[in-house]
């Protein structure tokens, strides 16, 4: 990375590619931001940089980049690759972690709670928020290596078709009450709308809705 490059990233400040972290915490939190970006489009963790753009530095840079391995790779399932540049901003030492996005999607936070699926990140604005149901089971079927998928259209899908052609989205529940389903087929069906690419899938903080392609 060049330095040119940080200062643009800090002068834009945190965003859905970028977060910025004053001090190192703990494995588990860094695990959390980057499990976010890798189910995401990828994005840059910046230590040494307060929210408000102060530029801090960091204490230890062997140390951290330690604890920077170890969430990644005991804190992470799958594994999350990463790379790291340290740079020397105001004579302050500054860690830049990128990710890519992941073509082993979900990736989630190992933790001591048997509820993993509640563990799953993803970008959001300048969040790391909870990935929802219908979030996970786009993400698992997001990668290159994913299968094709054949649909067939009937009148639950015709009506979810009308409906969206008068109206501009739609809720999992809202499309339950619809059509008379139950939430789970509700889910599902649209979800594999969504693979085959009939439909689109969006996340608003709290929300899932879908479009029309």
């Amino acid at each position: 990375m060049y330095l040119i490059e940080l200062h643009e990233m800090i002068e834009n400040g945190e965003s859905d590619s970028v977060e910025f972290k004053r001090k190192f915490s703990s494995p588990e939190k860094i695990a959390k931001e980057m499990i976010a970006f890798a189910n995401s489009k990828g994005g840059s963790l910046i230590f040494g940089v307060d929210d408000d753009k102060s530029i801090v530095g960091v204490e230890s840079e062997k140390g951290e980049l330690e604890l920077i391995t170890t969430a990644a790779k005991f804190y992470c399932e799958p594994e999350i690759e990463f790379k790291t540049d340290i740079m020397l901003l105001r004579n302050k030492d500054i860690v830049v972690v990128t990710i890519q996005e992941s073509m082993k999607k979900p990736h989630r936070l190992l933790t001591d709670d048997e509820d993993t699926d509640q563990r799953v990140y993803i970008r959001f604005k300048d969040r790391s928020m909870l990935a929802s149901k219908e979030t996970i089971k786009i993400l698992r079927n997001s990668n290159d290596d994913s299968p094709p998928l054949k649909i067939t259209v009937g009148e639950i899908e015709k009506t979810l078709f009308e409906f969206l052609n008068k109206n501009e989205r739609i809720t999992v529940k809202a499309f339950k009450k619809l059509v008379n389903i139950s939430e789970r087929r509700a889910s599902r069906t649209l979800v594999n709308l969504v693979k085959a690419k009939v439909i689109r899938h969006h996340f608003l903080g709290k929300e899932d809705y879908f479009t029309l392609v």
